[in-house]
């Protein structure tokens, strides 16, 4: 408002409520602005507080799923690790258990096939330097008891 509109509100107020009521009625019309004032400041922190409580409750949710995302990474990296290391433990006794496995065949196959199993032995050929002596003194001596049964016959 500009100073002529305050002006004419006064000279208006004056003629309306005359000398007498007019200084009571600026003292009320000041409290009712006094009031509406304070009433808007107390909303307005109070809207001010609930948006700051807002803000913390998003912060807190952010930080608690950002830990439960942290700890679902951690058991899911100590799992991977345990599952590594029980596969490496299978794979060790699969491992074994298929060299124990082939070296029963071939000691099915020498018994079957004994001509095989002597030429192989005479020539040197077919088998690997991984087989231990042992399997190889074994199939020897199988041959030999069936040579022998063989010449008896």
């Amino acid at each position: 408002m500009s100073f002529s509109e305050v002006l004419i509100i006064a000279v208006i107020a004056v003629l309306v409520l005359g000398p007498e009521k007019l200084p009571d009625t600026m003292i009320q019309i000041a409290k009712f602005f006094k009031m509406l004032k304070k009433g808007v400041n107390d909303a307005k922190s109070t809207f001010d507080q609930e948006m700051k409580i807002a803000e913390l409750k998003e912060d807190a949710k952010k930080y608690r799923e950002n830990l439960e995302k942290t700890t679902e990474n951690v058991r899911k990296k100590l799992t991977f690790e345990e599952l590594d290391a029980l596969k490496s433990g299978v794979n060790d006794i699969t491992g074994g258990l298929n060299d124990a496995v082939s070296g029963v065949k071939k000691a099915v196959d020498s018994v079957k096939n004994p001509t095989e199993a002597i030429k192989d032995a005479v020539l040197g050929s077919g088998e690997s330097p991984k087989q231990d002596t042992q399997s190889q003194n074994s199939i020897k001596t199988e041959n030999k008891n069936i040579e022998n049964q063989n010449k008896e016959a």
